[in-house]
């Protein structure tokens, strides 16, 4: 991916910078060649040189980039099984997975972290990203994820006799999870994805107290991805699924959701991240009727969401790491929506705004493994930054609003917001 060449001045703005420090108010943002070089009150900034681009934030609020934590560039508009792996082609699936990118990055979401797709896609996806060929946050890849026969993805009956090979890796026992995990690391994806439990959306077979990876089969995913320098995450909601992830390895737990003191101990001694992707509960539970879920799982759903907040908030006040983001990509909870799950741990969970940012900056980056290199602005980090209209300390709604984005930068570049020139559309191939 590109980035600016000179100078460019940012003023008249507060600066959040995603270390969870109180905001500098009347702050100066200079960057140079893409890269930050100075982010701290403007009584002090160093003097700059003729030419430089100056930005004028407006009063408003100069933050990171956003980390959507959990994300689904290949599920569009999903309302029921067919539409996750049977009823489009893996062409039409790019083709949509490059219109969820865009939206993403208009948003103000500059980077990502996979939580699973479509065909392998996230990869082909993650390269023309970084090669400037279509407009997206920076992407740390999945694939296909893993599941045990008969667990949550594996929901065709044998009588139809259609698997979901697009969507999993079916497994029995541990030589085919291992298998699958080659797979993987011959396609190219950083992050494997398992589904050690169920979920409420399946009440009767798979709830979201059931097991549906065995201890093993978890283990020898975790010990062949490890040994090809993959990480391992997993849909966690049952207690016994969150310890067996921590046992085994896991680098991430999603969701998280019914923890108890053991697995809070064990995600504590190990710092291991928690995305706990809530807003997907609420959405359910609210809009759940209008797309023919049945009352049964939306009263799973509620007993989800109420226990995903109560697990998240005590993860992060025992000093967890906390992701934000997940599960778009539904009818009910759809591409777009990112930043309602922000103002939901604000208004529900109880987290302060400025604690929900740096979960959505600085740990979001962590997690993908690139801390070092964005979601906080810092010295010598990536400008991959947010120019936006009010202050978002006082009211976190205002990220839920893409009109309210002056700019949102990677690498210094503008790529969207009222500052933003139109997306090059003619390609030079060298």
């Amino acid at each position: 991916m590109k980035t600016a060449s000179g100078t460019t001045l940012i003023t008249n703005g507060q600066l959040i910078d995603g270390t969870g420090k109180a905001p500098i108010a009347n702050a100066t943002l200079i960057l140079r060649d893409g890269r930050i070089v100075y982010a701290g009150p403007a009584v002090g900034a160093p003097k700059l040189p003729l030419g430089t681009t100056k930005l004028d934030a407006r009063g408003g609020t100069i933050m990171p980039g956003l980390v959507e934590a959990h994300f689904h560039a290949t599920y569009f508009n999903i309302t029921a099984l067919e539409d996750l792996d049977i009823k489009y082609p893996v062409e039409y699936v790019s083709l949509l997975s490059s219109v969820n990118t865009r939206l993403a990055l208009e948003c103000g979401y500059t980077a990502a972290r996979s939580g699973g797709c479509l065909f392998n896609v996230d990869v082909w996806l993650k390269k023309a990203i970084e090669e400037d060929l279509i407009a997206g946050p920076r992407l740390a890849a999945s694939g296909r994820e893993i599941c045990s026969a008969g667990g949550l993805m594996d929901w065709n009956p044998e009588f139809r006799k259609i698997g979901m090979e697009g969507l999993v890796f079916v497994i029995n026992g541990v030589e085919e999870a291992r298998k699958a995990v080659r797979a993987l690391v011959k396609d190219g994806i950083e992050w494997v994805k398992t589904y050690p439990t169920g979920d409420a959306a399946s009440p009767d077979v798979n709830d979201h107290h059931t097991l549906c990876m065995t201890f093993e089969e978890m283990h020898a995913v975790v010990a062949t991805a490890h040994n090809h320098k993959l990480k391992v995450t997993g849909h966690c909601r049952a207690t016994q699924g969150i310890k067996n992830a921590l046992l085994a390895g896991y680098d991430s737990i999603e969701h998280g959701t019914f923890m108890d003191d053991e697995a809070l101990d064990l995600l504590l001694a190990r710092d291991v991240p928690c995305v706990p992707a809530l807003f997907f509960e609420k959405m359910s539970i609210e809009r759940g009727r209008e797309f023919g879920l049945s009352q049964r799982v939306i009263d799973g759903h509620q007993e989800t969401l109420d226990g995903g907040s109560a697990s998240a908030l005590r993860i992060l006040r025992a000093g967890g790491r906390l992701g934000m983001g997940g599960d778009y990509g539904f009818g009910w909870n759809p591409h777009g929506d990112y930043a309602r799950e922000l103002t939901f741990f604000v208004k529900h969970v109880g987290l302060t705004p400025l604690e929900v940012i740096t979960c959505a900056t600085k740990t979001g980056a962590e997690i993908m493994g690139r801390g070092d290199e964005f979601g906080t602005l810092e010295t010598g980090k990536l400008a991959d930054v947010l120019l936006i209209e009010g202050d978002v300390t006082a009211d976190i709604t205002i990220l839920e609003d893409r009109r309210k984005f002056l700019a949102v930068m990677q690498g210094g570049i503008i790529k969207a917001g009222q500052l933003a020139q139109p997306f090059p559309t003619v390609v030079k191939w060298h």
